[in-house]
């Protein structure tokens, strides 16, 4: 069951468009440094039924293809420019946009904010874990060690140790610890696949792999991954979240489902997206635990209730928004807008 809010005054593909066209590119290995000021698209109202949120779009540099989100402790978003290769930070407040850049090489995929304050970066390109000091925006670069090249790096996030957890697709998944600098690479269990990562409130974490189709759960005194299989064969797990139960919430790609396991019980359930063609590609809990999916299939954001197991769905401007990742904080949720070179938030 589930019901979509009708946005109003939605702003229309063409007036998108144009604001986009107003933001150029930034050439190759762009100086630090505050970009054009760029004012944000028109506010829309959503019907009640959603607890009156406003969602807001947020143009970013053209050709940055931004692929993950997340928000900053100063108010602000940082998001991965992977096909520009830099890390950018964005002011709601002015819509102001200011590059980062990384080095020769970088395509950042997933970024997240650790407990110092800084953004640590996933970057395939330069394969290495990224870390930029949020006041000073200093970068720091951790490479992978000899013999794990190409990993192509995903998603990372931190135990309760204050160490990082990362993923790779092309089969690996890995910790560092800033304090140190050590990193350790290890092989997954079923090779290529390792994409999505968290941790429960307990400490636990977990992986989603999309090309191996499972869960899997990292003992983190050893390093060793444990999968655990979805109910449906081939559903494409892609990214994992945690509610405040230790519930861990999965996108099933391929299968256009939404997954809750149970790591108490050992029980699964599933329930698919609405629309024809769903294709549930990010996933993230908020601090209410009600979970958020992006579905390229329907352009749109899904809210899912887990108490009366009920869909809102919340529609994205214009065609081909390809939201990537979601990531938010009290209030707000933040989506990576791919194909829109556009940040969005759903302000609840």
């Amino acid at each position: 069951m589930g019901r979509s809010i009708r946005l109003l005054a939605l702003p229309a593909t063409a007036a998108l468009a144009g604001a986009l066209a107003g933001c150029s590119a930034p050439a190759a290995g762009p100086s630090p440094g505050p970009s054009t000021a760029i004012d944000p698209t028109t506010t829309v109202t959503a019907t009640p039924t959603l607890a009156e949120p406003r969602l807001q779009t947020y143009p970013v540099p053209a050709g940055a293809h931004p692929h993950d989100v997340a928000p900053a402790d100063d108010g602000g978003v940082w998001f991965t420019a992977q096909h520009a290769g830099y890390l950018g930070h964005l002011d709601p407040a002015t819509g102001e946009t200011t590059p980062v850049p990384l080095g020769d090489g970088s395509a950042p995929h997933g970024v997240i904010v650790g407990p110092d304050g800084a953004a640590w970066v996933t970057d395939g390109g330069l394969n290495a874990i990224v870390q930029v000091d949020a006041t000073t925006r200093e970068v720091r670069t951790f490479p992978l060690p000899p013999g794990r090249d190409d990993a192509n790096l995903n998603t990372a996030t931190f135990d309760r140790a204050g160490v990082l957890w990362f993923t790779g697709q092309n089969g690996v998944y890995g910790r560092l610890d800033p304090a140190t600098g050590q990193m350790q690479v290890f092989d997954a269990p079923r090779g290529r696949g390792p994409y999505g990562i968290t941790t429960t409130p307990e400490g636990e974490v977990y992986y989603a792999s999309l090309a191996g189709n499972h869960v899997a759960r990292i003992d983190t005194a050893t390093g060793t991954a444990t999968p655990i299989d979805p109910p449906t064969a081939g559903q494409g797990s892609r990214r994992v979240w945690s509610d405040s139960q230790g519930n861990i919430w999965v996108s099933e790609w391929n299968a256009g489902q939404l997954g809750r396991y149970d790591p108490a019980s050992g029980a699964w359930r599933e329930w698919r997206l609405p629309g024809e063609a769903p294709s549930a590609y990010a996933v993230y809990v908020d601090d209410r635990d009600l979970v958020w999916v992006s579905d390229f299939g329907g352009n749109a954001l899904h809210r899912f209730d887990a108490e009366t197991e009920t869909f809102t769905t919340v529609p994205l401007p214009g065609s081909g928004a390809d939201v990537r990742q979601i990531l938010g904080r009290p209030g707000e949720v933040w989506g990576a807008a791919s194909g829109q070179d556009a940040l969005v938030v759903v302000r609840t």
